[in-house]
Order: structure tokens, then C-alpha cells, then sequence
């Protein structure tokens, strides 16, 4: 087992990405059997969360040790998001979502809870704490989308997902982010490398949240329901 701190945190998280790996949108992914609906809320979610990840890795940037990882962490949130996003768009139109009916799509309780976290974090927590939160989102995408690009996809949507996260351009942000936390952490006292691994593994639990939300179609309380993105909004 490597000594790096980054190991300790992929420890604690790896339960979750075992719940991950087996909950029934992510299986249904590649089976097939994912409904489409519940595709869609997770598209049109994803599209809501990534405008506020972008600004925690901005936040990371800015607090960056060096110039490298303050490079690294703003080319992430410009270039990396700017591919999701334009994947988003493609499948908007693919699930017959008409964008500005997206615009006005609420964020559900699990995205504000999850994106609050995050900027949190990065804006307020030490550095070590904000690299942590934010490596969550990157390591367990890899290790998802490299496990189900093995298996592969009979809907070409769902494919198309696929493909990004289990390609080599997500694969080497995945690795320079686990590298940036690794130096973040490195030599830290033991108080400090317990907060940054809480950190992770919360940010862990919302990515389960965040595909569980999908799938139960998660809304909040009467009198505040979430538009449907493929309905009237009521």
C-alpha cells in the first residue's frame, strides 16, 4: 500500500464507491435499463452543480501553494467544465430538453447541499480541506467511468457518458488533482490530515446522494417542487 496521504482518504471512500458501483442508475447505465427520465433530471442536475464546482476549483486555484496547481486547478474549471458542459448539451438535445427550460431548472436539495459544501470549503476551510473536498468528485468519476467503459453501453446516450468519464483526458485530471491533494497533505499533523479525510468522505456521500437523487426523483417538500425538465414546471 502506497504511503501517499491521497490513499488514506480513497480508504475511507471506498465504500461509498462500492454503494456507487452497485446503486441501479449507475448499473443501468450500462445495462440498458436506466429509465430516461431519470437520466435527464441527473443531466440537467449535473449542468446545475458544475457551474458551482467550477468556482471551487477556481477557489483551489487561487489558494494554490504554487503555480503549477494554481495552473492546473483554472484550467480545470475552464477546460474540464467547458467539455462537460458541451456533452451536456448534446444530450439535452438527445433527450428532447429544450434549454431554456433547463435555465429554469432549480437546483434539488442534494445539489445545494453538495455545491454549499463544496464552496464552503474551498472559500472558508485551510487549504488541505478544500483540496480534499473537491478530489471526491474527480477520483470517483475516474474509477466509475473506467469500470463501465469496460462494459459499455446499448444506449448511445448513456455511452456518450461513458466515454468521457473512462477516456484518458479525464483520467489525467483525475491523476494531477490526486497529486495536487497529495502536496496538500504531505507532512500534515494528524489533527489536520483527520479534517481533510471528513472532508473527502462527505463529498463522497453526496456523489451518492447526487446519482440517488436521480433516480428517486428527488424533490423538495410541497409548495417548492422541482420543474420537471422535460414537463411544465408544475
Amino acid at each position: 500500500m502506497s504511503a501517499r496521504p491521497s490513499r488514506r482518504l480513497w480508504a475511507d471512500m471506498a465504500p461509498v464507491h462500492a454503494a456507487i458501483m452497485e446503486h441501479p442508475f449507475v448499473t443501468g447505465l450500462t445495462d440498458g435499463t436506466l429509465p430516461e427520465d431519470a437520466f435527464a433530471r441527473y443531466v440537467v442536475q449535473d449542468a446545475l452543480y458544475l457551474r458551482d464546482y467550477a468556482r471551487a476549483l477556481a477557489l483551489c486555484g487561487a489558494r494554490a501553494a504554487d503555480m503549477d496547481t494554481l495552473r492546473m486547478f483554472c484550467l480545470h474549471a475552464a477546460e474540464a467544465v467547458e467539455a462537460e458542459r458541451e456533452l451536456h448539451r448534446r444530450l439535452l438535445g438527445d433527450l428532447g430538453i429544450d434549454p431554456r427550460r433547463m435555465e429554469r431548472a432549480e437546483p434539488s436539495p442534494t445539489c445545494i447541499g453538495y455545491t454549499g459544501f463544496l464552496l464552503g470549503a474551498c472559500a472558508l476551510g485551510e487549504r488541505h480541506e478544500a483540496v480534499a473536498a473537491v478530489l471526491p468528485c474527480y477520483w470517483i468519476y475516474w474509477e466509475v467511468g473506467r469500470a463501465l467503459v469496460r462494459r459499455g453501453s446499448p444506449d448511445p446516450r448513456y455511452a456518450a457518458w461513458i466515454e468521457l468519464y473512462g477516456g484518458e483526458d479525464f483520467a489525467g485530471a483525475a491523476t494531477a488533482a490526486i497529486a495536487a491533494c497529495d502536496a496538500a497533505l504531505d507532512g500534515l499533523p494528524a489533527e489536520a490530515l483527520d479534517s481533510a479525510r471528513r472532508h473527502a468522505l462527505t463529498a463522497a456521500r453526496y456523489e451518492w446522494l447526487f446519482w440517488n437523487a436521480a433516480w428517486v426523483d428527488e424533490r423538495w417538500p410541497a409548495g417548492g417542487a422541482i420543474p420537471s425538465p422535460g414537463g411544465d414546471g408544475t
